[in-house]
């Protein structure tokens, strides 16, 4: 794959973190570097994909919403706790 350079302004701490995880790892810093953006921008971007095709669902005609107070009524069944008897 062909690379590019890319200037990145790091806080100190984070890039004392770098070199330090790049000398226990004997990896360069640019590869963790990488595989670190390419993992958080994989989980962005399914991230705004889900939302994309949640919205599109709700903005259908044959969305089915649940109003608020049923939801919180359904849940409070499995968060109460069961009222002892008593002697």
């Amino acid at each position: 794959m062909r690379t590019v350079t890319f200037t990145l302004r790091l806080p100190k701490p984070l890039k004392e973190g770098l070199e330090h995880l790049s000398e226990a790892t004997e990896r360069p810093q640019a590869y963790l570097l990488t595989e670190a953006l390419q993992g958080y921008l994989e989980a962005q971007q399914w991230q705004v994909q889900a939302i994309r095709s949640a919205v599109k669902k709700a903005d259908s005609p044959k969305a089915r919403f649940i109003p608020h107070e049923q939801v919180l009524a359904h849940i409070k069944q499995f968060t109460s706790k069961p009222k002892r008897a008593r002697r």
